[in-house]
């Protein structure tokens, strides 16, 4: 019993088909699965064991939930924790693997595709273009929630003019662009895609002056990510550079 882990693993952005290997065996072989079930397309557990228990922890709080874990762990059980996209971003985990190392429990992660990965991908878009933009900052703002580092305002994000990926900011999409506009400029392309890769999957393209009317039309308050910037604009060649890493003439002639 000692050496039973509990799980992390990334989900992805919900799609059955974009789960990693790792995180369909470490399914398969669980007994009992913890899911987020707002967020997953309901085939993603169809990867799990007939017998497993399916818990979903849409209405538990954090101690309850390491509750179930710690339970497990000591009836001898295997355990996986899904979460929604990467377990690096806004996953809770380092709250859940802190209570769990108190109780002497151990675990892993599985890392998944993130939900700006799968976004980008929808759109059909690179988020880092030469001479466009070479950085992306993934980040959220705060409402009913966790209170944001007063270091990390979207007013010093914005000023970087990076490619501008806003997670649990739908509900607030028009102030936000408020706050934008000095910076990226009202007619600057924005993209809000809704539960990239699940069969209900939408995706809204405007700019910083018009999508918040088309979020609201579209009556979207939850599971969505904003991206904001000129790389996902539809860029005719040569507006934007190109890679120096593939430029012919670069100079090939070192080792390897």
């Amino acid at each position: 019993m000692g050496s039973l882990t509990v799980h992390f693993v990334g989900a992805g952005p919900g799609a059955a088909d974009l789960l990693t290997v790792r995180a369909a065996r470490l399914l398969a072989a669980a007994d009992v699965v913890l899911y987020p079930g707002s967020y997953l397309d309901p085939q993603v557990l169809e990867q799990c064991s007939g017998t497993a228990e399916l818990v979903d922890t849409a209405d538990l709080d954090l101690d309850a939930i390491v509750g179930r874990f710690v339970d497990a762990h000591r009836a001898g059980l295997a355990v996986v924790r899904l979460v929604s996209g990467d377990p690096s971003l806004y996953s809770a985990v380092s709250e859940q693997t802190r209570r769990l190392d108190a109780a002497g429990v151990p675990w892993d992660l599985t890392p998944g595709v993130p939900a700006y990965a799968a976004a980008a991908a929808v759109l059909g878009h690179e988020l880092t273009v030469p001479l466009v933009a070479q950085s992306v900052v993934l980040t959220r703002v705060q409402a009913s929630s966790t209170k944001m580092p007063e270091s990390e305002s979207l007013a010093a994000f914005a000023a970087t003019g990076a490619t501008l990926v806003l997670h649990l900011a739908i509900t607030r999409t028009r102030e936000l662009m408020v706050q934008l506009e000095s910076a990226y400029g009202p007619d600057c392309p924005v993209a809000v895609v809704y539960r990239a890769s699940q069969p209900d999957e939408l995706v809204l393209r405007g700019t910083v002056a018009d999508i918040a009317d088309a979020v609201e039309k579209a009556g979207l308050r939850s599971a969505a990510v904003i991206l904001v910037g000129r790389a996902i604009a539809d860029l005719p060649d040569p507006c934007a550079g190109e890679s120096h890493l593939y430029d012919p003439d670069r100079d090939r002639s070192g080792p390897g």
